[in-house]
């Protein structure tokens, strides 16, 4: 295919679906992610489309967002990664809130098997998932229906959990940064986000690596808020991505880095203080140890460092699922 034709063709799906993940635009125009990359670069040169980390989006800057049935199909399988390692973080008998998103959507399928849960959402993707879920208590909010991404916002959503306490808020947005922590596209989403958060003693994100480093226009957790960070491990050319990661880290933000199978990649505690504790962080970006190696990692893994000795997976998981 040449490439006017592949320009046209990825043109057509941006414009089609609202937003496309570049892993499935080099599957439908079979070739590469590199040369897809360059492709999206020269269609934004021309001001047909924006490029976004991980994919391509219409035109519109901070103040558009896609719906639902563009969302589904953007990054699913760092989606499903993330969801199964969140799910750890959650124990029998606790009562969490859960907001609106696709990546929450797939946490709350896995939450289905956690005995004695009540969670608190505003999302009906969220309540569904559960809704089959006989030993799961399910809490809705009220509000009006936002109908785009099939969450309940406004006045009614916020007042509904004044005075509600839980241990841990698990939240989605369309962009994060160590600057200004978690935004999102929806002035009404960000505002009951907002109200999300004050409930819960802890606060985890759950973003895809293509959100790392994009910024939207209403900021809902900023960063000294957020207490943990579950994403999905960076390729090696994303160097933004990397950077974004390790300033969280700097400024006391957990960070738990999922591999395919879902289980925590490497470990590194954050720099600030009493916030300190191991967590999983993507391996070595240079002078790289084999796939098969697990090593504990300390605040220097990005450029290769190691400390400890070796730990499995499933300890690792362990770990986090004590804490």
């Amino acid at each position: 295919m040449f490439a006017a034709e592949r320009r046209q063709l990825i043109l057509e799906m941006v414009r089609a679906n609202g937003a496309v993940s570049l892993r499935e635009l080099a599957r439908v125009v079979q070739t590469s992610e590199v040369t897809v990359r360059r492709d999206v670069r020269a269609l934004e040169a021309e001001g047909l489309l924006d490029r976004r980390h991980g994919g391509a989006v219409l035109p519109g800057g901070f103040t558009r967002e896609s719906g639902f049935p563009q969302k589904s199909h953007l990054a699913t399988a760092e989606k499903t990664a993330i969801a199964d390692l969140a799910a750890g973080l959650v124990e029998e008998g606790e009562a969490i809130v859960v907001g609106a998103g696709t990546t929450t959507q797939e946490l709350a399928r896995r939450l289905a098997r956690v005995p004695g849960l009540t969670v608190v959402t505003n999302s009906l993707l969220v309540a569904q998932a559960l809704a089959h879920a006989n030993r799961v208590e399910v809490v809705m909010t009220g509000g009006t229906l936002r109908g785009s991404n099939y969450a309940l916002v406004g006045s009614g959503a916020e007042q509904s959990l004044q005075g509600l306490r839980v241990s841990k808020a698990f939240l989605s947005g369309s962009g994060l940064t160590a600057e200004r922590g978690l935004s999102t596209s929806n002035m009404l989403s960000a505002s009951v986000d907002r109200a999300l958060v004050q409930a819960a003693a802890e606060v985890v994100v759950l973003a895809d690596h293509g959100k790392l480093g994009a910024d939207t226009m209403f900021q809902t957790v900023p960063t000294d808020l957020i207490t943990r960070l579950v994403t999905d491990e960076p390729p090696a050319h994303d160097d933004r991505a990397g950077t974004e990661l390790q300033a969280l880290a700097d400024q006391g933000v957990q960070i738990s880095v999922a591999g395919p199978s879902g289980h925590p990649v490497g470990e590194q505690p954050p720099t600030r203080g009493d916030r300190r504790r191991d967590v999983p962080l993507p391996g070595p970006r240079r002078g790289q140890v084999p796939r098969g190696t697990a090593t504990p990692l300390r605040a220097s893994a990005l450029t290769g460092e190691q400390t400890g000795g070796e730990r499995g997976a499933g300890a690792r998981v362990a770990d986090l699922r004590r804490r």
